[in-house]
């Protein structure tokens, strides 16, 4: 009983997230992923700017395309405002190669969006974001969790995000 207690808990993410407060640092780099040209991407990273955060199954990456355009609408100033899409390629069969060179392409296309591949589920592990979905998550100026939502957002939960940003700014 002891080792399959010790097992379960073993399963269990290091820190589930919380609104209102900053979540654990995180580093993605070298074999576990990193940012498009392979350097480092840090969770330390979402400051000084309110942030929004895509962490994408490939599987899953037209489900908020929704929230993408109009945040694209709103044209935030991007000197207060930052975004990220994170690309869960463990969570995928297709190969890291095809997705990789992809992304390249979209790194071009929207420079003022940082991509990060992350390879072995980091921030599932270590955070407890949904694993094989669309998460999205908002952080203030400060780091701090301001909003968290697994799955495809609806038309109220996209307005709801916007506002966040708006008045976070």
């Amino acid at each position: 009983m002891k080792k399959i207690l010790t097992l379960l808990l073993s399963a269990l993410p290091l820190m589930a997230l919380s609104l209102g407060e900053t979540p654990p640092p995180v580093t993605i780099k070298g074999d576990q992923g990193g940012k498009i040209d392979d350097s480092p991407w840090s969770s330390t990273m979402l400051k000084e700017k309110v942030h929004v955060l895509f962490y994408v199954d490939p599987d899953e990456k037209d489900t908020n395309n929704a929230l993408s355009e109009a945040l694209k609408a709103k044209a935030f100033d991007r000197t207060h405002y930052g975004s990220v899409a994170i690309i869960n390629l463990a969570a995928t069969w297709m190969p890291n190669f095809a997705i990789e060179s992809k992304l390249k392409k979209k790194q071009e296309k929207y420079p003022d969006t940082v991509y990060v591949k992350d390879k072995e589920k980091i921030l599932v592990k270590q955070w407890g974001i949904a694993d094989d979905s669309s998460d999205i998550l908002l952080f203030d100026k400060s780091g701090r969790l301001l909003y968290l939502y697994e799955g495809k957002l609806d038309e109220n939960e996209i307005t709801k995000v916007i506002r966040l940003i708006e008045v976070n700014l």
